[in-house]
């Protein structure tokens, strides 16, 4: 098995947004980025590959079977998790450990439990008693206990303190090192896949613009900033922002030698640069005067 997921050509059209031919892959051992601003569809997304909202074309599938037809086999081997837990808040982790392992042939308690101390989780805490971080490492630990080998994470780093997130990444690292899972999951916090994610799909407005390696992303662009403000550059720069002392903004890496002639130094962008300055463009920004 070369690919754990793929999704092809999904549509989904609602009256004010759409998804357009939303088209991807995860393979084993991947730690894959799903990056957008808010309301670009990866939500929605993550919905279909579910079988949670129904797309009107398109084929998903897992584990080299079609979702829609193999859904509970599929989703037996899939670890699955929106941006909040707030089903059952009264109850505790173990009475809700009892009730998933009925939905999963292979639950491990044991494994399970394991996970728990692991992570530091009190099982006989109320799902209501537990910070963001806590229930992220509780939709892992159900995940861990049933031997997913994809897990489809919305947001799970969202609201965290810096320690927390830096210990959920830590986790997805250890899962995808054997290279038999994979992760996919979706974010708006750049800098988590700058630490931790192999691969990036980016989706702007219902449509996918890359999906490949991060470090190919990465080295698509280049960052500029210069202090000569030299306005006969700025037709080639992606977007850019003009301050009082320096323009600064997002070029092509092809585009290097003429900055270089031009004595500025190109640098090496970090994620959240690419994607401020690609919606940027895309959004075609206006200054404004408050």
């Amino acid at each position: 098995m070369n690919t754990i997921l793929k999704i092809d050509k999904i549509r989904k059209t609602y009256p004010s947004f759409s998804l357009k031919d939303v088209s991807f892959e995860v393979e084993p051992g991947q730690i894959m980025g799903f990056i957008g601003r808010n309301g670009a569809g990866k939500t929605t997304t993550l919905k279909c590959i579910m079988n949670l909202v129904h797309y009107e074309s398109g084929n998903i599938s897992a584990f080299d079977k079609d979702m829609t037809e193999n859904e509970l086999e599929n989703k037996q081997k899939i670890g699955f998790a929106l941006s909040e837990l707030n089903y059952y808040p009264n109850k505790t982790i173990r009475q809700l450990m009892k009730v998933t392992k009925k939905f999963y042939k292979q639950f491990d308690e044991q494994k399970f439990q394991e996970a728990c101390h692991l992570f530091n989780l009190n099982i006989d805490k109320k799902l209501e008693e537990l910070s963001s971080g806590m229930k992220v490492k509780y939709s892992v630990a159900i995940a861990l206990s049933h031997h997913a080998e994809l897990l489809i994470l919305d947001e799970p780093t969202s609201g965290l303190d810096p320690v927390s997130r830096d210990e959920i990444l830590d986790i997805f690292r250890q899962i995808v090192k054997n290279k038999d899972r994979a992760i996919l999951f979706s974010t708006h916090i750049t800098s988590d896949l700058d630490k931790c994610a192999s691969d990036i799909t980016y989706i702007h407005d219902g449509e996918i613009i890359y999906t490949g390696t991060k470090q190919n992303f990465i080295q698509s662009y280049l960052f500029v900033k210069d202090k000569s403000v030299n306005k006969e550059l700025l037709e080639e720069y992606i977007a850019y922002k003009e301050f009082d002392d320096h323009i600064e903004g997002l070029i092509y890496s092809d585009k290097k030698e003429k900055f270089l002639q031009a004595g500025i130094e190109p640098q090496e962008p970090d994620l959240e640069q690419i994607m401020v300055y690609i919606e940027r463009s895309k959004n075609n920004h206006e200054s404004f005067n408050l």
